[in-house]
């Protein structure tokens, strides 16, 4: 009998979890709806102070959801949001999503060639921009097929006098209004209420239909969409809440620091709180000192984040005098959480802090630690409700069982529909409703899964499979270490060495012999890593995951062997502290 079929983890799951869900043949739009109606004085954002209703929010996204029909946008067009956390991007996503739009989230950091990649790739016609983003979109717009952008600006939704002084401390483009090129509060507001209250396209979608294009590199290589339907976001949702069994609709308050353009800050903060009509504290770029005064100030108790985040509170000055116990529940994704953050993260809110798993593929979580349950440290847990999972052997796809490494695959209704435009690399990773993940890993007896490392990231030192994360938590064991990566550099000899990158903790100094010789206490031999680098930063994604793949891409240039095909890099590298030691 398979490990699926089995399904050893509903063992252990909280009695309040049940196993499988029922999710209603609705489209995303809907749980707006009901929170409006439900819990129409109930503030859903709460912006650098300024607060607004769930009534109020859905009154702009239907309202937009008619201007956007009268710009031509149809049931089944893709829209383009650029925009940060802001109160804005949910009227946006919801308005476009109201008028039967297809969304496309960008990363407004992206440089004009990433832009004009994910725009033609998708499609997109009308884009919502944040205004400060005109430099770049303005120059990329020519090479796509962008018919009008409608922009909007941070201090549009900012308290007085905040409204005020914001120009004097970011410098506002210049726009060029007119024609194709519109003001995103003229843009709703021409529309009567009354006129929004008319049946939208959007309400008579359901759960086969498309709502959104993310993405990413996935598990084969270059920036593709991530074809995800209604059905899909509101079957995560509702296992998101299914997993946090412990909180009220309509009382609960989030931290809304992880980005919306991230299927992890979109599913898990977005989603999740319109559906339990909860109140957002935004947060619209990654700024500790801003989230421990959010959470002072407005109470969160749900803080969906990544272990950089955390890491970040943990050290951040004062910490021990600043007033954390609001904190209740966080899931840690997008990279392994180290045991000793997920302790003194604990240690200062009184909350809890555990592990989890997903891909843009699956919406993107399949696999979590229960919150108020056992937990494994160092496991991403179980799988959610309705979720299957399976090890194969990378070579001949057999299925592996407990204790063994293999590729992890899963399947529920979370897993995506395909690749948008690509169904030979659709076809490469679905099989049979079977999502092929590209991560390696273990299960134990009890169905927590443990993820060993990327199968693309294994690295072959003298015919050894070297996984890195192994190593990485051998280096999180010194305590001068506050983050680390490992990979695999060409080598003449061995074919690949082992390579660590390491930042240090603020006042804590460490040497490459010191490294060296705690490794070789704690690894065999040829896992060692043979050169050690310390940077004083490290890239990063917009969730705060460390690039290796950044680094990766370094050491091939630096070895002369270019890309390799791989994508180029989201943001360029740190530069180095110049501090490299190879061993023997």
């Amino acid at each position: 009998m398979s490990i699926a079929a089995r399904r050893p983890w509903l063992e252990h799951y909280p009695k309040e979890v049940p196993p499988s869900l029922d999710y209603p043949d609705i489209p995303l739009p809907r749980f707006l709806e009901d929170a409006a109606r439900d819990y129409p004085r109930r503030v859903a954002t709460i912006f650098f102070g300024a607060r607004r209703t769930y009534a109020q929010i859905r009154d702009e996204a239907r309202r937009l959801a008619v201007a956007l029909g009268r710009l031509g946008v149809r049931p089944g067009d893709r829209v383009a949001l650029i925009l940060p956390n802001c109160p804005q991007a949910v009227a946006a996503h919801y308005g476009a999503l109201l008028a039967g739009a297809v969304v496309v989230w960008v990363n407004p950091l992206y440089t004009v060639r990433e832009m004009v990649h994910q725009l033609n790739d998708s499609g997109a016609r009308v884009a919502v921009a944040l205004d400060l983003v005109h430099p770049r979109l303005a120059e990329a717009r020519p090479q796509t097929g962008l018919e009008t952008v409608v922009y909007t600006s941070i201090r549009d939704r900012l308290p007085f006098p905040l409204n005020r002084l914001y120009p004097l401390k970011e410098k506002l483009p210049e726009i060029p209004y007119g024609r194709g090129t519109l003001r995103y509060d003229e843009l709703w507001r021409a529309v009567r209420p009354e006129e929004a209250e008319r049946s939208l396209p959007g309400e008579s979608l359901g759960r086969d239909d498309l709502a959104l294009l993310q993405y990413t590199g996935g598990t084969t290589g270059v920036a593709k969409g991530v074809m995800l339907t209604h059905g899909n976001l509101v079957a995560n949702t509702l296992q998101t809440e299914a997993w946090l069994y412990r909180f009220k609709r309509g009382e609960g308050v989030t931290l809304g620091v992880l980005p919306f353009f991230h299927v992890y800050g979109l599913t898990t903060v977005l989603h999740y709180a319109v559906r339990q009509a909860a109140t957002i504290v935004l947060i619209p770029r990654f700024d500790v000192k801003a989230m421990v005064d959010a959470i002072e100030r407005y109470r969160p108790q749900i803080f969906p984040g990544a272990p950089t985040m955390y890491v970040a509170i943990n050290r951040f000055p004062g910490i021990e005098k600043r007033d954390l116990s609001s904190i209740d529940a966080c899931i840690s994704g997008s990279a392994p959480l180290p045991l000793e953050v997920q302790s003194e993260f604990e240690r200062l809110t009184g909350g809890r802090l555990v592990e989890g798993y997903g891909l843009s593929e699956a919406s993107p979580v399949t696999h979590c630690n229960p919150l108020w349950g056992e937990r494994r440290p160092g496991s991403i847990g179980l799988p959610w409700p309705d979720t299957d999972a399976r090890l194969v052997h990378p070579d001949t796809d057999e299925e592996v069982g407990p204790g063994e490494v293999g590729e992890l695959c899963v399947r529920g209704p979370q897993v995506m529909k395909g690749y948008w435009n690509r169904p030979d690399e659709t076809a490469m990773v679905l099989k049979d409703g079977w999502l092929r993940t590209g991560d390696l890993a273990t299960m134990d007896p009890d169905g927590y899964f443990r993820i060993v490392d990327r199968k693309k990231d294994v690295i072959i030192a003298g015919g050894f499979n070297v996984y890195p994360r192994e190593v990485e938590e051998v280096l999180y064991q010194l305590p001068a270490v506050e983050e680390a990566v490992v990979f695999g550099v060409p080598d003449p000899y061995r074919g690949e060495t082992v390579k660590a990158v390491i930042k240090l903790k603020p006042g804590h100094a460490l040497t490459a012999e010191e490294v060296e010789r705690h490794c070789r206490a704690q690894l065999t031999g040829y896992k060692v890593p043979r050169i050690i680098e310390f940077r004083e930063e490290l890239p990063k994604s917009a969730v705060g995951k460390i690039l290796r793949r950044v680094l990766v891409e370094e050491a091939r240039r630096q070895a002369g062997l270019g890309e390799a095909g791989r994508a180029a890099p989201e943001e360029p590298g740190p530069p180095s502290s110049g501090e490299e030691r190879r061993t023997s």
